[in-house]
């Protein structure tokens, strides 16, 4: 796992030009955290490639920028970030075709794939990836991003040719870049939504999951190559049941691999108890466990919780049973809101976004976590997007959220949470939402969505609308978390994997009718069938649970005493962006500082984020 940079001008040598290595070397510094373990470019004169290394495998023979030669010419260049979980097979068909390896990285192998099968190597690949190849012979740029959008990759293009980078501020080191944000850019902030393609900052894009950029002299063009489609599923019940195991089975045996410490992110939900559990059997069989299993908590949350909505109870003695069922070596990380508000905390959860995003505690939270991971993990598997693809949210069970002609998981906010909940755009200026119009922009990409959905002749009213309520999450909700999960992961230097994510796993569950996704009258049911006897039972049975927020008073108090002193700073750049009476209501004596504790969080982080990115906001 890794972090990847570059520039491609087609009208100037960047090889004699004297500031294109300062400006390569400055791109690829700010990926550093993404691979804190070596660096590397590789300058042509119209193509430059930078890297940064988190070694995960063949510690010592995968240094990138990586290059395949010939009879002492360049044939290509490879920088890449991911891992590819079928390398070795990939490996010995590339052997079997003449391809000599020199390393043992499945760097080398992508690399060695694009000789073999051109840009077409994309579909041959398992794995989560973005990676940018350069082929001197043509003079073109591949950039290419996995099927589900795991690995982040973004684009900027300019009068000669294109940046590119696994994260925004490698485009915003570069000196033809400014960090102008318009409407649509503060859209996607508060929005709750995730628009393909889209990137916040004016003049950026991001590679869209599944497709291939080509960059030429003549422009930029792009290919899909993997999108979800619709097949009928004619397997039965039991054999739907037993070819999720399997195919479980043989995902996670695939992510294990590597060369560095490896662990699990285990709730005690059925998702990650699941992945930690067949994790634990693939590396008692070969002789390799226990399996290490952390988790997140918040100081006196246990002993205080307080069922919600949507957390009926609390993770810690769930993840502890499942520790003890499969003989994980077991740790709890513990929070407290002073870690949570802390100033340098926020700013670094910012830098990894390089935008608010307005997740609050579950932002900060997940960094510390992952950051105290680090300290004993490089690699980590989680249990995200289970949900989305086992139709695990209470959401896909209420009637009123399924029939509503929105997104659903914006849809269920009034249906679970109440109407008249204070959310995140609660003091926002009149003025700005009324510019934002949040619903017309909603309701257009809502639309958007629901066209790319592909149907099954036939198909009843209820097995349709199912189908789309699963693509929008599949494509939509997943991304937003796929994001937060690797840029908070990596901001620590912690690769996390996702089996849920395999794109086998992803056809197959998606095609499976909706009655087998619920055919035990519950949540899930295709994922609890599937892994119920690795499990405890209470852990099997167990409601779906969301990642944890603090119920600690002190946590929405500390906000409180942020906006009182924001509030106080006349010359803050997010005055313009804010409601002087909500604000003033916020802050009155006897208000209830939990009622805007979201509201103030995307405050405080819009005015860090225009004083630390200089953003122009052009409205």
């Amino acid at each position: 796992m890794c972090g990847i940079t570059g520039w491609v001008a087609f009208d100037r040598d960047l090889t004699t030009d004297t500031t294109a290595r300062a400006v390569l070397d400055a791109m690829t510094a700010t990926m550093a955290c993404r691979g804190p373990d070596a660096g590397g470019v590789h300058l042509t004169p119209h193509a430059a490639l930078g890297h940064r290394r988190l070694a995960v495998i063949d510690i010592e023979g995968g240094t990138q920028p990586m290059t395949a030669e010939q009879d002492g010419r360049t044939l290509a260049v490879l920088t890449y970030s991911g891992e590819v979980y079928n390398h070795r097979e990939l490996r010995a068909e590339l052997e079997g075709a003449g391809h000599r390896f020199r390393t043992r990285s499945d760097t080398e192998v992508v690399l060695r794939a694009y000789l073999q099968w051109g840009e077409h190597c994309a579909e041959r690949l398992n794995g989560m990836y973005a990676f940018a190849l350069w082929d001197p012979r043509a003079e073109e740029l591949l950039l290419v991003r996995d099927r589900m959008g795991v690995k982040p990759l973004y684009f900027h293009r300019t009068p000669d040719g294109v940046l590119f980078g696994s994260e925004l501020k490698a485009l915003l080191a570069h000196p033809q870049v400014r960090p102008e944000v318009d409407l649509d850019g503060l859209r996607e902030l508060v929005a709750f939504t995730k628009t393909p393609g889209h990137a916040v900052y004016r003049g950026m894009r991001e590679v869209l999951p599944g497709h291939v950029v080509h960059v030429r002299r003549e422009g930029l063009t792009t290919r899909r190559y993997w999108s979800l489609e619709a097949h009928e599923h004619t397997d039965d019940l039991p054999t739907t049941i037993a070819t999720v195991r399997e195919l479980l089975t043989d995902i996670v045996r695939r992510q294990l691999i590597a060369d560095v410490p490896l662990c699990s992110l285990l709730s005690g939900g059925l998702d990650s108890s699941a992945v930690t559990a067949l994790a634990a059997a693939a590396l008692r069989e070969s002789g390799a466990g226990p399996v290490r299993s952390f988790a997140v908590d918040y100081t006196g949350q246990s002993e205080n919780f307080r069922a919600e909505p949507l957390r009926a109870t609390p993770d810690g003695p769930y993840a502890r049973m499942v520790a003890d069922h499969v003989g994980a070596d077991h740790r709890v990380v513990e929070l407290d809101s002073a870690a949570l508000t802390a100033e340098r905390t926020r700013s670094e959860t910012l830098r990894a976004w390089d935008f608010p995003i307005g997740f609050g505690d579950v932002n900060t939270s997940l960094l510390l976590l992952f950051r105290a991971i680090r300290e004993h993990s490089t690699v980590a598997l989680s249990g995200e997007s289970a949900d989305e693809l086992f139709g695990g949210y209470q959401w896909f069970h209420v009637p009123e959220v399924v029939a509503a002609p929105a997104f659903p998981w914006i849809a269920a906010l009034d249906v679970l949470n109440g109407s008249g909940s204070l959310g995140p755009t609660a003091l926002l200026s009149p003025d700005l939402l009324k510019a934002l119009d949040l619903a017309t922009y909603r309701a257009d990409g809502y639309r958007q969505a629901l066209a790319e959905v592909e149907h099954l002749p036939g198909a009843d009213r209820t097995e349709r609308r199912m189908r789309e309520i699963s693509y929008l999450h599949l494509t939509r909700f997943v991304r937003l978390l796929l994001d937060r999960k690797d840029r908070l992961s990596m901001a620590s230097g912690l690769e996390v994997r996702v089996p849920f994510c395999d794109h086998r796993l992803v056809e197959y569950v998606f095609n499976a009718p909706w009655s087998m996704k619920t055919f035990d009258g519950r949540e899930k049911s295709l994922l609890r069938a599937a892994v119920r006897d690795l499990l405890p039972a209470a852990v099997a049975d167990r409601v779906k649970s969301p990642y944890p927020a603090t119920q600690d008073p002190r946590y929405p108090l500390a906000l409180r005493q942020g906006l009182a002193a924001l509030s106080d700073d006349a010359g803050a750049p997010v005055f313009g962006l804010l409601d002087p009476k909500a604000v003033t209501d916020a802050l009155r004596p006897g208000t209830d500082p939990q009622a805007n504790r979201q509201g103030t969080e995307l405050a405080l982080d819009l005015d860090a984020w225009l004083r630390k990115y200089h953003v122009a906001l052009m409205l």
